[in-house]
């Protein structure tokens, strides 16, 4: 009997800073991100959250659009594989477990009140202003 081997990472978080975008020399994009996603334990009788933070990296159109429409604070589900990397800086080796997102789904959209990137008191351009009291059944 073979083993298989299965690396897939499903995980539910909110962003704990603003995506940060860059290209490669080649111009593929690719977005890094954090999120904090809580573990619910039992201490003492009570329920608490302790939090686990994670770096996940995006590439290509999607990283774009995480960039673009993504911000501090906003709940997103990732699925992807856990990648391991070591470098050597200062004389110091360094190594990281990260999460290479082959999908990230945005949990919930920016309101009316906030753009994309979570700025306050702006409705994009063409954004229908309707009263839902307004509409005919």
């Amino acid at each position: 009997m073979s083993a298989t081997n299965i690396n897939r990472v499903t995980l539910t978080g909110n962003l704990t800073r603003d995506p940060e975008l860059r290209a490669t020399p080649g111009g593929t994009s690719v977005c890094s991100m954090r999120i904090a996603a809580n573990t619910r334990r039992k201490h003492d009788g009570e329920w608490i959250d302790k939090p686990n933070f994670f770096n996940v990296t995006v590439w290509g159109a999607q990283a774009d659009n995480c960039a673009r429409f993504l911000s501090k604070g906003r709940p997103v589900a990732i699925d992807g594989r856990l990648e391991w990397r070591e470098w050597t800086q200062d004389d110091v080796r360094r190594e990281a477990i990260e999460i290479v997102a082959d999908t990230v789904q945005f949990l919930t959209a920016p309101t009316r009140d906030q753009d994309p990137n979570g700025n306050a008191d702006h409705v994009p351009a063409g954004a229908a202003h309707e009263d839902p009291d307004d509409i005919a059944f």
